[in-house]
């Protein structure tokens, strides 16, 4: 169990429909994502799991196939709760499906376009036409209505989105596009986007740990994101490690006043043969916990500062698997982010 870090005014996420997960890259944006999926499907709540950066990461991550671009299901929410579906969002396949929805060419066309590559040069020549697919993917899930015929709503939908140093422009590629196409579909089309991305049914959460440069990232990806005008969530603090020293403790070891004698006698009490290397050994790690300890509280208190909801998660001992997802998600409801 992590301490309890609830915020004391609770945002009401409940109103946000889209959840943004970004991060530096090794802070476990993706698992952080997929917990968040996984704690949000509940009471009968269907959510869908994006991705967008052509990892697998989420079927990695499920222990299921590689995902196309088609929605499937791929876990239940917790407590006999809803559903989770997953999504793997590719520019080609999303411009196929733009084409024959907003310029009514048939599948057979756009899908003859694919095969001659005019859809992956298009994406190559075109700065940014990449992302504009991938949000507009991302905009007709969260849009869905009962008048869609045959396509599922879903309650809430998780992106585990591009890296921290490039989230704002990643989610503001359509104001861009939208002011090089003064008229048209592709401006209608940008400007709906924008409005959603920037509006109180979008928020951006930020995935960090305890170490400087992913911190500062951190702090950087806040001031980018709300320059340009987009509400960030919280910031989930991942990989944290239990603390086992208590702060008298703490001191002692980094003051090298352990009481030595009483470590080497409670150790002799369970039967360990004491050698003088075996307690400098010990002590030693004792300090470097300690030091750990503090340079991740100097962190804390970096985070703290930001005033945003935060949220903390422990590293799981035995590395993430599904079983650890659900944890991580039910700390995530104990926590209030779900």
């Amino acid at each position: 169990m992590t301490e309890d870090r609830t915020p004391t005014s609770a945002p009401d996420w409940a109103r946000v429909q889209l959840h943004i997960v970004s991060g530096k890259g090794g802070t476990g944006k993706t698992t952080v994502a997929a917990a968040l999926a996984l704690a949000l499907a509940s009471k009968g709540k269907h959510v869908l799991l994006c991705e967008v950066e052509g990892r697998q990461g989420i079927a990695q991550l499920f222990d299921v196939p590689p995902l196309p671009y088609e929605e499937r299901r791929i876990a239940k929410g917790p407590d006999g709760g809803g559903d989770v579906y997953a999504l793997a969002i590719d520019a080609e396949s999303a411009m196929v499906e733009y084409l024959a929805l907003y310029y009514r060419l048939g599948n057979r066309t756009s899908r003859a376009l694919d095969r001659f590559g005019v859809i992956d040069f298009a994406t190559t020549i075109a700065p940014g036409l990449r992302d504009v697919l991938l949000t507009g993917k991302l905009y007709e899930a969260v849009e869905r209505n009962v008048r869609n015929k045959g396509a599922r709503v879903y309650d809430a939908v998780v992106l585990d989105a591009p890296p921290t140093g490039r989230i704002a422009q990643f989610l503001n590629v359509n104001g861009e596009f939208g002011d090089l196409a003064r008229v048209g579909t592709v401006r209608g089309q940008t400007e709906r986007v924008m409005g959603l991305l920037k509006s109180r049914r979008t928020a951006v959460h930020l995935v960090t740990v305890l170490e400087d440069m992913p911190v500062q990232e951190t702090i950087d990806g806040i001031a980018d994101l709300t320059s340009h005008g987009m509400r960030v969530g919280g910031v989930v603090v991942n990989l944290t490690r239990p603390k086992s020293l208590g702060d008298e403790a703490r001191e002692a070891a980094l003051s090298g006043e352990l009481p030595r004698d009483a470590i080497e006698s409670d150790l002799q009490k369970i039967g360990v043969d004491v050698t003088p290397g075996l307690l400098d050994g010990l002590v030693e790690e004792a300090r470097g916990h300690a030091e750990r300890r503090q340079l991740e509280d100097e962190q804390r208190g970096r985070i703290d500062e930001l005033g945003v909801p935060t949220y903390e998660l422990q590293r799981l001992p035995d590395g993430v698997d599904l079983g650890g997802l659900y944890e991580l998600a039910a700390e995530l409801r104990e926590q209030g982010m779900a």
